[in-house]
């Protein structure tokens, strides 16, 4: 996915200055000094109305008597001037604007919607306003009012904050760590953390992409980006404001559970973004990312002179989620033969404090070749007995032949207090490196962590069970009274046919509108019950036991015709205004092995639905034991769900209490999700009490509420969610013409075993034709890319066989303005020249079409005339591209087609 228009930041080969002064210290005259001292070999243009030259660069009066078209505008004139600006910038054609005056304004009629409104139509990006600048190191480009220039390297820093960034910086310099390129967001009117994420992913020079965050304001466009990114590389981000709760009382414990920081975690989880709490933890992931290519798994050998150290750092370790690992025999019985005789003996090793840079030598190469070891920390304090400068060079060395050999496992380096000259060795070695045991293991455990997530978002997810088929049309009208009434609570009888449209089981409910009715009522409920529970029904109480309206344990008709007497009169004692629409009897029912749990959806404002899952009961909020997703939730995720909270342990079973039906609790959770994707007007539902326990799921009490969609709610192509749901209504039907009936529809996770067995079935030409290049295996990390879109902005339509093969694959990718996308296009070779590939190509201009795009575009070998023939009659043009003489380009304007 390309990054719309940023090719110009980050290839600029000319920057045009507006707002430069003759005052020293003055901000515009710190950008200029920053681009002239980082030594930035493009012309540097200042735009001055009154001065003829500034710091001997000759001046023009405005950007449009400019003598060429700059790539990048800088502005840092004051707020009034701007959105003019902006708009000969747009005019002349310039590619993108860096805008690092403040005082913009937000919202209609701001300055900064003007500087928007003059930069759209010409597609002039806009990086700010309100920010620190731009800095891309190897093209010693330093846009910026920063103190320093970083140097070059592979860590991209996207931060909404220009002190974080700046901070950074100073930080980087201090560890001789480099950047691809560092560009601070501000306001972000413009270009955001979904147009980076999606440049970085993209961008060779890039190992790992580091983000501050203050607020995501596309959301959808955010996790469409963060996923397709993180699939990739390295993304690791620091959210600010994790305490900001706010303080909007929940009218459900669902919505209690779903605080902004914990739908945050659940985001950036949901990405496969690593999450760090504090900035000094990016400093210590950023160190691990900038100088490691492998990403370990959790077991750890250590090497120490002094066994206090190796002690603290194995505590830290397993805190952490680390394990320490067991050393095998032969490697134990290699070490011995050579260490003195007080050495460890076991893991952590450790080697004495007289060791010197031999003995670290030989125990590192022993280590790194122990099979149970998946890296190593090496740890030093200094010693009178043996210099650590001499020390680390050994390491170093040893880390060198480690990686000639084709061996490359990760070593971290912990020289307690180190001195500049252990670091600079470290350094030229690219050896992660730190002052103390603790951000070592930390270090390491961020490597693991993101390993661990990148392997989630390669996993192939299970299917939904085929037997789960909700009834849509039931669920909507189980909302249409409260709808009619603009909004509100749903009734008993109506969550019950809410709850059921989507199989979740509930327990059987009556609605009494008074005493004696609940009296008849309780008669014909007793005959197959032996005890009924009875509980007080109004939209004006949402928490029924708080005004003592829920009643248990009654076993006659009179008891219950009292309990129902009761609770009205505390009902119209404690809250006389609310309106009460009688009392729902309900069975007991007796689980004795049963855990009380919650699951519900709960409205975030920003990301919009989430599902949360945790213990249940009254004290739910007092107990805090939560986990919050986004939907859609496929039964992997809701698996994952289940197990990031505490009571999980419990439902594995304990004594004599049976596990509880995971795979059934995970299952209510996917369809809870699937009805935060049906029914866009449901706002809240919470299954407080669910019972779960070997035997299944069963909701004891729920609550609904619904309420009318309103315009611009929808954050992905008409829905609330933020990732977009499975495009199911994209099912088409297609025959052959050897009259085989084949069904064209959107690629599912599940789909990734079919798909392997269809690429067996392509030649290598057909191959090569595709990937423009020979394929010799297919890995499982490509083909999660392929089956695992989002359909956000990716979309891939399969062609299945009545044998379920897959017989044909069309892609299409959108860029992240959404305006053009690229397609490409393969049929299994044995069935070429039989209309598929048509078919699929027609199938895709028709989704391109009803999804507002402008254009879609392929890259095609000129060779492959079979498909330029097709492309052509299909209505596309065909170009060639300049240096590419064996590659065409078909492009297809969306705006033909009727």
């Amino acid at each position: 996915m390309s990054a719309y228009g940023l090719d110009k930041v980050f290839n600029a080969r000319s920057v045009a200055l507006v707002g430069v002064s003759q005052r020293e210290r003055s901000l515009g005259r710190l950008v200029l000094d920053n681009l002239r001292r980082g030594g930035f070999s493009g012309p540097i243009h200042i735009v001055h109305p009154k001065h003829k030259e500034i710091d001997g660069i000759s001046t023009v009066p405005s950007l449009g008597r400019l003598g060429e078209v700059p790539d990048l505008v800088v502005v840092t004139t004051g707020p009034a001037a701007v959105p003019q600006i902006v708009a000969e910038a747009a005019a002349k054609g310039v590619g993108a604007t860096v805008i690092i005056t403040a005082g913009l304004g937000h919202g209609p009629g701001s300055l900064a919607e003007q500087c928007v409104t003059a930069a759209k139509p010409h597609g002039l990006r806009i990086i700010g306003p309100n920010v620190l600048g731009l800095l891309i190191p190897q093209l010693k480009l330093n846009a910026s009012f920063a103190a320093s220039s970083p140097k070059a390297g592979n860590l991209a820093l996207v931060s909404q904050s220009g002190a974080i960034a700046a901070g950074l910086i100073e930080w980087s310099i201090k560890h001789s760590v480099g950047f691809s390129g560092i560009v601070s967001l501000g306001d972000a009117v413009d270009v955001d953390f979904g147009d980076l994420l999606d440049h970085f992913a993209l961008d060779a020079q890039t190992k790992a992409i580091l983000l501050y965050i203050e607020a995501v304001t596309a959301p959808a466009k955010f996790l469409s980006a963060a996923r397709a990114a993180a699939r990739v590389k390295p993304v690791i981000a620091i959210k600010a404001g994790r305490q900001a709760q706010g303080a909007k009382a929940a009218a459900t414990h669902t919505g209690a559970l779903a605080g902004s920081d914990a739908v945050y975690d659940a985001v950036l989880r949901r990405a496969g973004i690593l999450r760090v709490m504090e900035l000094e933890d990016l400093f210590v992931a950023a160190e691990a990312l900038a100088r490691t290519t492998t990403l370990p798994g959790p077991n750890l050998g250590i090497l120490t002179n002094g066994g206090g150290v190796g002690v603290l750092a194995v505590d830290h370790l397993i805190e952490l989620g680390g394990t320490l690992s067991d050393l095998s025999a032969d490697t134990i019985g290699r070490l011995g033969a050579f260490l003195p005789s007080g050495w460890s003996g076991s893991n952590p090793v450790d080697i004495i404090g007289d060791a010197d840079g031999d003995r670290y030598a030989k125990s590192l190469e022993v280590l790194l070749s122990d099979p149970g070891s998946d890296a190593v920390l090496v740890l030093n304090v200094a010693t009178a007995l043996a210099a650590p400068v001499e020390s680390a060079r050994s390491v170093a060395k040893i880390v060198g032949e480690n990686g000639r050999g084709g061996r490359a496992k990760p070593v971290f380096a912990g020289w307690i207090a180190e001195s500049s000259e252990a670091a600079k060795v470290f350094e030229e070695a690219n050896i992660p490196h730190y002052a103390t045991e603790s951000d070592a293991v930390e270090g390491f455990i961020h490597l693991v962590h993101f390993g661990r997530t990148r392997q989630e978002l390669m996993e192939t997810p299970p299917a939904v069970p085929s037997e789960f088929e909700p009834d849509v049309s039931r669920a909507c009208r189980a909302m249409e009274r409260a709808l009619a009434e603009g909004g509100g609570w749903l009734n008993t009888i109506e969550i019950g046919e809410l709850l059921s449209a989507y199989a979740i089981r509930a327990v059987e409910a009556v609605l009494a509108k008074d005493g004696e009715d609940a009296h008849a009522k309780a008669a014909t409920l007793l005959a197959r019950y032996s005890t009924l529970a009875a509980k007080i029904v109004s939209g004006d109480i949402v928490h029924k036991s708080d005004i003592g309206g829920v009643l248990l344990n009654l076993n006659t008709a009179e008891r219950v015709q009292q309990a129902a007497d009761e609770i009205f009169r505390r009902a119209k004692e404690k809250r006389p205004a609310a309106r009460i629409q009688g009392i729902l009897l309900q069975p007991m029912i007796v689980r004795p092995q049963a855990h009380e749990l919650i699951a519900g959806i709960a409205e975030d404002p920003t990301f919009g639905p989430i599902i949360a899952f945790g213990a249940g009961g009254t004290a739910v909020e007092i107990i805090g034991d939560k986990a919050l997703g986004l939907p859609p939730l496929d039964l992997r995720c809701a698996l994952d769900l289940v197990s990031r909270t505490r009571v999980s342990r419990l439902l594995s079973g304990y004594r004599n209490v049976q596990p509880a039906d995971r795979q059934e609790i995970a299952l209510t959770l996917v369809k809870l999700s699937q009805m935060a994707a049906d029914l866009p007007e449901l706002r809240e539902v919470d299954l407080n009490p669910l019972l779960a326990d070997c035997e299944g799921v069963m909701a004891l009490d729920a609550r609904a509420y619904v309420s009318p969609v309103k315009r611009g709610e929808q954050r992905t192509h008409g829905s609330r969610l933020s990732i977009r749901p499975y495009p199911s209504g994209w099912r088409r039907q297609f025959t052959l013409s050897d009259r085989t009936n084949v069904l064209m529809r959107p690629i599912k996770p599940e789909d990734e075993p079919a798909l392997t067995n269809f690429f067996s079935k392509v030649t290598e030409n057909d191959l090569r034709l595709r990937f423009f290049g020979p394929v010799r295996t297919l890995t499982h990390s490509f083909l999660a890319r392929l089956t695992q879109i989002d359909y956000g902005r990716a979309m891939a339509f399969v062609a299945i066989a009545p044998s379920s093969e897959i017989l044909g694959i069309v892609n299409l990718f959108a860029d992240s303005a959404y305006v053009t996308g690229e397609f490409a296009v393969i049929v299994r070779s044995d069935i070429k020249g039989r209309g598929l590939g048509w078919a699929l190509m027609r199938l895709i201009l028709d989704y391109a079409k009803a999804e507002g795009l402008k254009a879609i575009t392929g890259q095609i070998l000129r060779e492959n005339r079979t498909m330029i023939t097709m492309s052509q009659e299909l209505g596309f043009s065909i170009e060639s591209l300049p240096g590419l003489p064996n590659i065409v380009r078909a492009r297809f304007d969306l705006a033909k087609m009727r």
